[in-house]
Formats: structure tokens, C-alpha cells, sequence
């Protein structure tokens, strides 16, 4: 398939999800499971950051890639940074409008993840939240990873998270495990850990999730997704 055919693909695929109200049912914050799945994400993501002498952001230059409706963005732009310098892009138009809207103070622009419009060594951080997942192509997959570290600056830092593990009940989707996602960023000093609770896990908690996740999410082989850190070279 082309890497146009896969732009294509990827347009209908998700304007499929935006049509079928079980995917927001899932998704839906009044699950307590899944309110806990952001909290655990988060508070990873936040201990690689500090980790890595990243927080808080300040003055950093953050760039989402996929940004869908801002949401994660904005969280990553809470961690003590300036909203101003903060970009995100998503090939749907509908999705950077709604973004825009809840988000006025972030750039949020219409744009292919495989032609950034950005000069070498733009941002400090490039958040890469479960979009390679959803590449088919391989070669797009390349892609999209050579321009995030193309527009990464020198010590600057991939922050990723995605699914370690298939999803049986969706074909529009592959997991990316720890050895294809450095294969994927060569050269870039990578700090993983497993997270997240298997979400039909998570979801079917109930009231009991927050003493429950808690003890699952223990076991590393429950965790279905991977966060990591992947830092380029140079002085930070």
C-alpha cells in the first residue's frame, strides 16, 4: 500500500470511530477504570520526565504528533510549561477545530505526521501517543518516527506511549513492542517501562477499581502498553 493509500485508510478508519458511539462508551471518563488508566499513564510519564531532568517543562518546545482533540497536549503542557510553545497536528480537520476551540492557547494545526512543516531540531520533546499503532505500512511507521527525531533538538526527547499487546477485536491496529520501537528510533537512549492495566480488564472493575487496579497492574504481563523515554544525543 502506498503511504497515500495508508493516509486514506487511516482517515476512514478513524472517521469510523467518531461515527460509533461504542467507542466513546469505552472510552468514557465515568468508568472508573479508565480514569485510572490516565492517572497510571500520567504519573509514568511525569516519573520519566523527572527522570531525565525534563521537569518542569518551562520554556521547552513541545510538538504532539496525532494530537486528536488536544486533551493529552494540554496535560503534557500542565507539567509546568507555557501553553504558547506548544504545538500539536492530526490529519482530521474536524479533530484540530474541536481542539482549537477547547484549547485556544496551544497551535494546533492540520498536517501529515510524514512531512512535518518544521525546521531540524525544533522542539525539546515529541509526544508520541498510540499513532504508530494504528500505521499499518511499514514503511510510513519509519517515517513518522525519522521526522519526529528530525525535528527533535539535540538532547531534547521522544515521549511515547503505545500498545505492547494486539487487540483481538480491532484489525486497525498493531502493537509495537520494546524491540521494534528502538528499531524504530536508532541512536536514541530509551528508557521503557510497562504500563496500563489491560483496558476490558480495567473497565470491568467497577467500584472496586481503585483498590484493584492497583494490585493487577503488579503483575508486568497484565500491563498491555508500553511508555518510554527515548532521548537523542547532544547537550540538553
Amino acid at each position: 500500500m502506498s503511504s497515500e493509500g495508508e493516509v486514506e485508510r487511516l482517515l476512514d478508519v478513524y472517521q469510523g470511530y467518531a461515527a460509533d458511539g461504542r467507542v466513546a462508551s469505552r472510552q468514557s471518563l465515568s468508568n472508573p477504570g479508565n480514569r485510572l488508566i490516565i492517572q497510571d499513564r500520567w504519573r509514568t510519564a511525569r516519573q520519566l520526565l523527572a527522570g531525565a531532568g525534563l521537569l518542569p517543562l518551562g520554556e521547552r518546545r513541545v510538538l504532539e504528533v496525532g494530537t486528536g482533540g488536544g486533551a493529552e497536549l494540554a496535560q503534557l503542557a500542565s507539567l509546568g510549561g507555557d501553553p504558547s510553545r506548544c504545538c500539536g497536528i492530526d490529519l482530521i480537520p474536524e479533530r484540530i477545530a474541536a481542539a482549537r476551540a477547547r484549547f485556544p492557547l496551544i497551535d494546533f494545526r492540520v498536517g501529515d505526521a510524514q512531512r512535518l512543516e518544521f525546521e531540524d531540531g525544533r522542539f525539546d520533546l515529541v509526544l508520541v501517543s498510540t499513532v504508530l499503532s494504528s500505521i499499518l505500512d511499514p514503511a510510513m511507521r519509519v517515517g513518522v518516527a525519522q521526522e519526529a527525531v528530525r525535528v527533535l533538538g539535540p538532547g531534547g526527547a521522544v515521549l511515547w506511549y503505545d500498545m505492547r499487546y494486539p487487540s483481538p477485536g480491532n484489525q486497525n491496529v498493531r502493537p509495537i513492542g520494546a524491540g521494534e520501537l528502538r528499531r524504530l528510533f536508532p541512536g536514541l537512549r530509551a528508557t521503557l517501562r510497562p504500563v496500563t492495566l489491560l483496558p476490558p480488564l480495567a473497565r470491568r472493575l467497577g467500584g472496586l477499581a481503585p483498590r484493584l487496579y492497583p494490585a493487577l497492574a503488579a503483575a508486568p504481563f497484565l500491563r498491555s502498553h508500553l511508555a518510554a523515554l527515548l532521548v537523542k544525543p547532544g547537550a540538553a
